[in-house]
């Protein structure tokens, strides 16, 4: 057993002895579904604690356990828990507000009110917006509305871009040694969907004008997360952003930034309105929601009419949005969380900036002090002033990374110290967090932020005599 190993059996032993009754919910989930929950995510090793409520920054596991939690919903709930400005709306098991609580399957104000209020953060006469459930699905239909536009047939991505599990954007998530990002990330998709996807580096701006100077006449989307989010919280440059929205124009390819986590994360607007690069396609969700199931597909009403009844066929897209797109509730939760982030933008965003500066220098920080590199990315850049975002990676070699492949490959960071040894040792001291990290709400306190810091402290001097010594 070597070092790493050796460590994380101490600390699965600590874990088993402190949540017993979340391993006896984590045994009879086993008995019923596959791995015993429904998002991979959720199941890390050696399995997870169950929640028994949440309020603020913190979430309660069934054994009595509190968490500062930096995972917040999937970066969703960027106020916080249970935040206040949520509270007057009924909840989907309150039957004493029966008619706005459950789905009726018509149209409504409530998303006429959440369109226009996100519209109006946009600021783009042209734009406008179609509703769904999911971040997979607004990506889905926003590459089919995309191709259907321009009569093409090639999707170009990042490498490291996660766009949602869509048969088009399941190439170039995962890092394959020896391979790259060049290789399916799961099976069930037919090779010819395959075939129709390129990939390119992040930030790479010879690269981006090469396959697009050779493919150009044949793409008809051009997808990217103009901050990264699981591929490594990594900003694109601004001139990365400016050249594809140059490139793009000059050769007829639609552009789509997938904002789903930066849409109102850094300012109470989509990210690239920092970056004054307007994109032709919009995908959000997250935040949009108010902590429910709520995506969308903004964009030019040129292209968004190819989902309309009267669309003309053969450029008709089937963008139905889903049985519970537009659920009443779902959209009067949104509306109340955009126009509370942009009425209290001045105290918001400051301080989740605070936040985020405060805890990625800190961390930096501890581990420093005991001798062992790491860098933080958070998504700081010239054009994005301040973020809440953090992420702990442990390079093998000094390098500063740019794109994704420099963060995945294992040849050049640790990823399994972080994902899984780091995680369980804070887990321990009463932190939840993804990816070595994750995203501070505005719920967070300057205590909870002590102790924060703290059990990274302590994470790194155990790190330093259990494995680097």
């Amino acid at each position: 057993m070597d070092k790493k190993e050796k460590l994380f059996a101490a600390l699965e032993a600590e874990y088993r002895a402190r949540t017993p009754k979340s391993l006896a919910l984590h045994r009879r989930a086993g008995a019923s579904m596959i791995k015993g929950g429904s998002h991979n995510l959720r199941l890390w090793r050696p399995y997870p604690f169950f929640m028994a409520g949440a309020s603020g920054a913190e979430v309660e596991d069934v054994d009595g356990h509190l968490y500062i939690d930096y995972w917040q919903g999937h970066y969703a709930n960027i106020l916080g828990h249970d935040p206040a400005v949520l509270r007057p709306l009924p909840q989907p098991d309150d039957f004493s507000h029966l008619r706005p609580s459950l789905h009726s399957g018509f149209e409504g104000e409530s998303q006429v009110r959440l369109a226009e209020t996100i519209l109006d953060a946009v600021g783009y006469d042209d734009y406008k917006i179609r509703f769904t459930t999911s971040g997979t699905l607004a990506a889905m239909y926003a590459v089919m509305l995309a191709l259907a536009h321009t009569g093409r047939d090639r999707v170009l991505k990042i490498g490291g871009g996660w766009h949602g599990a869509s048969p088009f954007l399941l190439k170039g998530v995962k890092f394959h040694p020896g391979a790259g990002y060049d290789a399916a990330d799961s099976a069930g998709i037919p090779q010819a969907a395959l075939d129709c996807v390129d990939v390119v580096p992040f930030n790479d701006e010879e690269r981006l004008e090469r396959i697009i100077r050779e493919k150009g006449d044949r793409i008809g989307c051009f997808i990217l997360e103009p901050v990264l989010g699981a591929g490594g919280c990594l900003p694109a440059a601004p001139s990365y952003l400016r050249l594809a929205r140059r490139l793009t124009e000059e050769r007829g390819i639609v552009l789509v930034f997938d904002e789903i986590i930066s849409g109102f994360r850094f300012a109470p607007a989509p990210v690239h309105t920092l970056y004054g690069v307007k994109p032709d396609l919009t995908t959000l969700g997250k935040i949009i929601g108010g902590g429910h199931a709520v995506a969308a597909v903004a964009g030019r009403a040129d292209i968004l009419d190819g989902c309309g009844a009267q669309a003309p066929e053969p450029r008709r897209v089937l963008f139905e949005g889903g049985t519970f797109s537009a659920h009443p509730l779902y959209m009067r939760a949104g509306a109340a969380m955009i126009e509370y982030l942009k009425a209290n933008a001045s105290s918001v965003y400051p301080r989740l900036a605070a936040v985020g500066d405060r805890l990625r220098r800190g961390i930096a920080a501890a581990f420093r002090s005991e001798g062992i590199e790491t860098f933080l990315t958070g998504g700081v850049n010239e054009a994005i002033p301040g973020s809440s975002l953090f992420m702990v990676h442990f390079p093998r070699v000094p390098f500063i990374p740019t794109k994704a492949e420099d963060l995945a490959d294992p040849a050049l960071v640790d990823a399994g110290l972080r994902e899984e040894t780091l995680k369980l040792f804070v887990c321990l001291r009463g932190l939840h967090i993804v990816h070595g990290g994750g995203a501070a709400s505005f719920a967070h306190t300057d205590a909870q932020i002590d102790k924060t810091l703290e059990a990274y402290a302590e994470a790194a001097a155990v790190f330093k005599k259990s494995l680097f010594s």
